[in-house]
């Protein structure tokens, strides 16, 4: 599941349009697509020639990492979520003006719902 994700996420970031990253790996557009979408599994090859592609770790490509970086020091850093910290994150970021509220004062955002001891 959340290999299609990131798969696609990447493939964006690189704007390639899947026949373009299928023709990279050696695959159909229709295999790039039942990746995406979590329909089909790569073999061991193709997964291999993906981190390689992207130039990421099969820890991020399978979602077990998430990699940022610390803008105060801009040092590199690893932060691991789990899959309930995703899906989080990308339901806020579904709904873009509540994203941007969070987003931009985290602490004022859940204030009240901390004086509720929720």
């Amino acid at each position: 599941m959340f290999l299609g994700f990131r798969l696609k996420e990447l493939r964006k970031e690189k704007n390639l349009s899947q026949m373009e990253l299928g023709k990279i790996l050696g695959v159909s557009k229709v295999s790039i697509s039942g990746y995406e979408k979590g329909n089909r599994i790569p073999s061991m090859d193709i997964f291999m020639q993906i981190l390689d592609t992207f130039d990421v770790s099969a820890d991020y490509l399978l979602g077990r990492e998430l990699t940022g970086v610390c803008e105060e020091d801009d040092l590199n850093l690893s932060i691991v979520l789990s899959t309930a910290d995703v899906e989080i994150i990308r339901e806020l970021r579904g709904k873009p003006s509540l994203y941007n509220m969070v987003a931009e004062n985290p602490k004022r955002f859940f204030m009240p719902f901390n004086k509720k001891n929720i």
